[in-house]
């Protein structure tokens, strides 16, 4: 083994950390340090080799290996890693640059045997938050952070307030970051800054919890998925739509008593609940012209300044000699955190004695000419104004270049967006970095760049009176239109969570661009094409109301029309139909818009779309019950793949096939489809045709099971079921599990009889449908909680199921209504509501019969036999008995072997009671017989018990 290798396996001990190479884990004190996975590593580098000179070179080479990369990466990456350590601070010396060649590792080591650390705070739980990576130490503030950790468990909710600049951020990312263990669902960040409007707010916190809404109206489905929850929600940069945050907040803390908020603005929220909590400067020297070193750096301001001067100046070091300037600058600052960083890093153009000078100089002329401005205001305008004043002037054209960006930004997007022909951008960047007026991520693979909320206004100030405002926001719309066009085909081919990772958070730049593009100092014609573009991400990231929002602006924008392609319109049809099925249920508006969309596609023989379209109709029908209209359309989507020779398509129009003549009654023919759909292999079906689609194997497996129930066997039925609800649970997908639960796994478990599975199975279903705001599957929950608590003879069922089915008929969605009707006859006539049980089960026969929804007709039959019963009368009893034949009849032409056992068990039942038992036995004997299994499901012991009956009871003549 070499040294090198050797040392990565022990413990390397510097100052007050700790380094763990193999564990990947950093330790200052007892504490976890959260560092990027580049950073650490160039770390584990240069301590490996400590007091060596280790090139540049070799440090790429080690840090992206096999990757070009430019200098300016590993610029970055050392100036977070500085700044993280406090590089600079008394007895804190580690990184030393050699200008040109390389760093050097300066900080005695220690090696000692490798030891196991136990879990920590922060560690291993990456799962619990999703706290950027730390950018810097938190420096004086010990008191406030012990102060809101107090307060945050009492109070609940807190907001930080204090001017742009006070490092509001900075203390509640270090209480929150106290906090990761704290609560059993962890922590969740939500930037607000980067949000163009007020209305994105909702779904800005939605997408931090990993929550898809599908629904027009974002906040109730948050309350109920946080109603459970113990969680901190930070609600960073209020200011901007602080009505709002504070509207959420209010409702959040109201509705979820479990959740903790801690919020920062520069203003309160005035929000029901909230306690407010000012932040102060950081603490400032006496003015002393005999003020030492020692006892300056008692101060948290200075020792902010000198550990960011340290870092742009090798070297940098407090002594007594330029002790009292440094408290001058900071006490001219007046403790604003921001302000004290971006001067401390021009110690290296002027020293500390002239940028004490210079920076009076320009407090002073900015009093004289803003008298109206709040002090800390004028103090912070004029750190940006000198800071600005002298950078290069490549280097203040990128700064007001990069306002455009509402978001993070990567080097390639600042390259696209803001170079010219005199500009390098690389450098300018890494520059841009190191001077704090742009902030780097590096804790991901690619370096996330940003400007800071106050840094971005004041750069967007200086855009805009260049005059270049207006070619630079169009340079950032039509770069994310770009992006999102090659976004869209690698959406086919890389996988969801790494496309999302890189493309999801572009999401406000794309509201932003789009912002401008829909204004009128915009271009519409642009718009039009970046709304197109961005259709995957609004999918992906289930904004389906947001999706249909900016399609109905495409689409209704007079300014676009002339330069909008109709294989544009064609595609915002496409989408708007596709977010208004999921948003608002199967409105004739979506019939409007999908027939539209099939026309277009049509017209350009662009026979994608012609399927999507044909499957949006598809959807559509069904949802509302009508398989005749169903059947047909899924007939011509197999006739239109088989024509372009699509095997993907056609896998998927046997599944469309399938599901519909089981709706119809035709098992034997549905399961030849189901069948056939699951054995051919054919390519994955590409994601874009079907964007909103469930799991196209999982939902022929899931109807597969029902089929197999119908035709009489369910064990199968209850195998495949479970196998169906496995697997959606797997993809984590909401519509696939809901379909899972709603169509297989749950009225499975209710026609076998176990109660307690169909107890555990719709629980969920209610529960994944209620964290989602999924309506119309939370409505088909209900029903089937109505059925169940029926089945236990809890008559409270019946005032579930009346309200559920009120709901789906309010948003007319008519598939299985006809069931779920006829589950409410059978128990109100159990309950002993006959005349009502008669209005409902005919109203579900003529349901059943008016749709061609006739699957079910057997057991309706069946039902209203039994309820004829009840009325005990010679011609009721007459009625029943033919309802009874009938329902046996269906069943049979139908193939639904179960049905059929149903029906010949109330038919026997009657004629055994009229003395026909002989008939009764070999009727139902000859039924049950053809079972060759689930013998110990409810239908069939209730049979075998009455075939005993029967056979044991004394012959009595007709």
């Amino acid at each position: 083994m070499d040294d090198r290798s050797a040392t990565s396996e022990r413990v390397a001990s510097f100052g007050p950390f700790r380094l763990f190479p193999a564990q990947r884990l950093l330790l200052e004190g007892e504490t976890p340090v959260r560092v990027g996975a580049r950073a650490l590593e160039i770390l584990n580098v240069l301590v490996e080799r400590a007091g060596e000179l280790v090139s540049k070179k070799e440090l790429m080479a080690r840090v992206w290996p096999n990757i070009v990369v430019d200098e300016s990466n590993l610029k970055v990456q050392v100036a977070g890693l500085r700044r993280v350590l406090g590089d600079g601070q008394p007895g804190r010396r580690y990184l030393a640059s050699v200008p040109g060649q390389g760093y050097r590792f300066v900080a005695p080591v220690e090696l000692s045997e490798p030891q196991k650390v136990s879990a920590q705070p922060g560690v291993g739980v990456a799962h619990g938050h999703n706290l950027p990576a730390s950018q810097t130490r938190t420096l004086g503030r010990a008191a406030t952070i012990n102060a809101l950790l107090d307060q945050l468990s009492r109070r609940r909710f807190i907001t930080i307030v204090g001017a742009g600049g006070i490092g509001k951020t900075t203390v509640a990312l270090a209480v929150a970051e106290t906090l990761v263990s704290a609560y059993e669902h962890g922590v969740r960040f939500v930037d607000l800054s980067p949000l163009s409007g007020p209305h994105f707010v909702p779904s800005a916190l939605a997408s931090a919890v990993g929550l898809m809404i599908h629904s027009e109206n974002v906040v109730p489905g948050l309350v109920a998925f946080l109603r459970d929850k113990q969680m901190l929600v930070v609600f960073d940069s209020c200011e901007h739509v602080i009505e709002a945050a504070a509207s959420l907040a209010e409702q959040i803390f109201e509705g979820a008593e479990g959740v903790h908020i801690l919020a920062t603005s520069r203003e309160p929220l005035h929000a029901k609940g909230e306690r407010v909590h000012r932040l102060s400067p950081l603490e400032l020297p006496p003015k002393s012209s005999e003020l030492t070193a020692s006892e300056a750096l008692a101060f948290p301001s200075v020792q902010l300044f000198v550990e960011r001067a340290a870092a742009n100046l090798d070297g940098f070091e407090l002594n007594d000699a330029n002790a009292p300037a440094v408290a001058d600058i900071c006490r001219k600052l007046e403790g604003m955190p921001l302000a004290i960083e971006l001067a401390a890093t021009r110690v290296d153009a002027f020293g500390v004695r002239q940028l004490s000078v210079l920076l009076d100089d320009r407090i002073r002329l900015l009093k004289y000419g803003t008298r109206t401005a709040l002090p800390r205001h004028r103090t912070l305008a004029a750190a940006f104004d000198w800071s600005y004043e002298f950078l290069p002037e490549d280097e203040r054209a990128l700064l007001r270049r990069f306002s455009v960006f509402s978001g993070t930004f990567t080097l390639d997007s600042a390259s696209a967006v803001a170079a010219d022909a005199k500009t390098d951008v690389v450098e300018g960047v890494a520059s841009l970095v190191a001077k704090s007026l742009v902030s780097a991520d590096v804790g991901g693979a690619v370096v996330q760049y940003r400007l800071l909320d106050t840094t971005r206004t004041y750069a967007m100030q200086k855009l805009t009176e260049s005059g270049e405002v207006e070619d630079y926001v169009r340079r950032h719309a039509e770069h994310h239109r770009d992006l999102f066009e090659r976004a869209g085909a690698e959406w086919e081919a890389r996988p969801t969570a790494e496309w999302l990772e890189v493309y999801g958070r572009r999401i406000d730049d794309v509201r932003s661009a789009l912002k401008w593009a829909f204004s009128p100092s915009g271009s519409a014609s642009l718009g039009v094409a970046l709304t197109v573009a961005s259709i995957p991400l609004w999918m992906q990231l289930s904004l389906m109301d947001e999706c249909r929002e900016y399609a109905e602006r495409a689409l209704a924008s007079p300014m676009a029309e002339p330069n909008r392609s109709e294989r544009d319109e064609m595609k915002l049809l496409a989408a708007l139909a596709t977010a208004v099925t999921n948003v608002r249920g199967p409105l004739p508006e979506t019939n409007l818009v999908w027939t539209k969309a099939l026309r277009l596609a049509e017209r350009l023989d662009e026979s994608e779309y012609q399927l999507r379209a044909i499957w949006g109709l598809w959807v559509y029908r069904v949802s509302l019950g009508d398989c005749g209209g169903a059947l047909a359309l899924a007939e011509r989507f197999c006739a239109l793949a088989d024509k372009i020779g699509d095997a993907a398509a056609r896998q998927i129009g046997d599944r469309l096939t399938g599901i519909t003549l089981h709706y119809v009654g035709d098992h034997a023919t549905a399961r030849r489809h189901l069948e056939r759909a699951l054995d051919q292999n054919v390519a994955p079906v590409p994601r874009l045709r079907f964007a909103l689609a469930v799991n196209h194997d999982l939902a022929a497996r899931s109807t597969l099971s029902m089929v197999l129930w119908m035709q009489g066997f369910p064990d199968q039925a209850v195998c495949g079921a479970k196998s169906v609800l496995d697997g959606a649970r797997v993809t984590n997908h909401a519509l696939t599990l809901c379909t899972a639960l709603a169509y297989s796994a749950s009225p499975i478990a209710l026609y076998v009889g176990d109660l307690a599975a169909a107890e555990r199975s719709v629980t969920t279903l209610l529960e994944h449908s209620a964290k989602h705001a999924l309506t119309v599957w939370n409505a088909l929950g209900r029903c089937l909680k109505g059925i169940l608590l029926l089945a236990r003879g809890d008559t409270a069922g019946l005032t579930l199921l009346r309200a559920a089915l009120d709901l789906l008929r309010e948003v007319r969605f008519g598939l299985r209504y006809a069931v779920y009707l006829g589950a409410l006859a059978q128990g109100m006539a159990a309950a002993g509501q006959t005349a009502d049980a008669r209005l409902a089960i005919d109203e579900a026969l003529e349901r059943c019969e008016r749709s061609e929804e006739r699957w079910c007709l057997p057991e309706l039959l069946r039902i209203k036999g039994e309820i004829l019963r009840l009325e005990e009368t010679a011609d009721a009893i007459e009625a029943a008995e033919d309802h009874f034949k009938l329902a046996v009849d269906w069943a049979r032409r139908q193939g639904a072997l179960s049905w059929e056992l149903r029906a010949a068990t109330s038919l026997a039942e009657l004629w055994h009671r009229r003395g026909k038992t002989t008939e009764a036995s070999q009727l139902l004997s000859s039924v049950y017989d053809r079972f060759t299994e689930g013998f110990e499901t409810a239908d069939l012991m209730a049979a075998r018990t009455l075939i005993h009956e029967f056979r044991t009871a004394p012959l009595q003549s007709a």
